[in-house]
């Protein structure tokens, strides 16, 4: 499987069957999957998160439907209560359209995945409210999907983004920098690079994804390589953003701004505001009255289209390097 390739050269994931089926065992039991479940795939098949669904319907003997055709929230909406949908991995941003589009979930439905991103907590509690029984979940494609994910007995709670707890299939370490580890059985067994096999070495495979440690329960702090130098002080770009959509809620589209760093003689690094298709300045000016200098926006611009990965994310190498041309 290709990884997004979100912050830099896309690589490939060789990931064994073993593992995906380990993985879809595991993540069945976790989310109450039974013979009588249906999963629901609404996800590209080429992309891990899509590939886990069908290996999870494989592994339960559990009923299977695919959403075909061009993403559109009614018509999903439509298939999912058509065909007794009860399980289902999302993004963010499908979860976003469901909710702009006044949509219910239906009442077969027992669990909808969130993955490939944070869903804020107020988002995910209006998506609770409206029967959509959204899960938070962290993994990634070295892991063949799902690292740690919300319990089912969450849904009698509040929706919180975190902490979320490991899958048993994991174990797990925190190196000194703060960064993830992880250990079992799924993990992938190399890469793809320049053309090239690489075996996996060692037991062990570090992350680049920061994390606080409770136990066995995580706080994803975002990936180590958005982490730049602001006159001196470690600045988190994701962290940034994060802010600033909480400060524009209402007025910008969910996934309509980003932040990029760019290189600045004085500053170390100037976060460059860039929005998709319309600028909303005042929430700039919002933003910055409440954050520390090191964290304000210096400058913004508009793009027509962001350049996105398949499942949405933006791949912020090729945006970093249009804002570049446009300075």
């Amino acid at each position: 499987f290709q990884t997004s390739g979100s912050t830099g050269q896309a690589k490939w994931i060789a990931l064994r069957k073993e593992a995906l089926l380990l993985s879809a065992r595991a993540v069945n039991t976790w989310l109450d999957v039974d013979a009588g479940s249906v999963w629901g795939l609404a996800l590209p098949i080429g992309h891990v998160g899509g590939f886990g669904v069908v290996a999870r319907s494989y592994v339960a003997g559990c009923g299977f439907s695919e959403y075909e055709g061009k993403w559109d929230a009614v018509r999903f909406a439509e298939w999912m209560e058509s065909k007794a949908v009860t399980h289902v991995s999302l993004v963010p941003t499908q979860v976003h359209d469901l909710l702009a589009a006044g949509l219910k979930g239906g009442p077969s439905l027992r669990a909808v995945v969130v993955g490939g991103g944070r869903l804020a907590n107020k988002v995910g509690q209006v998506a609770r409210d409206a029967g959509w029984p959204v899960l938070a979940s962290f993994g990634m494609t070295e892991a063949c999907s799902q690292v740690a994910t919300q319990r089912m007995d969450s849904l009698d709670r509040l929706y919180a983004d975190c902490p979320l707890e490991l899958l048993p299939i994991w174990d797990l370490e925190q190196t000194e920098e703060g960064l993830l580890r992880l250990r079992g059985e799924t993990l992938f067994a190399g890469t793809v690079e320049g053309g090239k096999y690489h075996v996996r070495e060692g037991e062990w495979f570090t992350t680049s994804d920061r994390v606080a440690v409770s136990g066995r329960a995580i706080v994803p702090l975002g990936r180590a390589d958005t982490m730049v130098k602001v006159m001196g002080e470690l600045v988190d770009v994701e962290a940034v953003e994060r802010h600033f959509m909480e400060v524009a809620a209402g007025r910008v589209p969910e996934g309509g701004f980003a932040v990029v760093a760019l290189p600045d003689g004085r500053r170390e690094h100037e976060l460059v505001g860039v929005f998709e298709g319309e600028e909303v300045a005042i929430c700039v000016e919002d933003y910055n009255r409440q954050v520390p200098g090191v964290e304000r926006i210096e400058r913004w611009c508009v793009v027509a289209v962001f350049p996105r990965a398949e499942l949405g994310k933006i791949r912020k190498g090729e945006l970093r390097e249009e804002v570049i041309d446009r300075s």
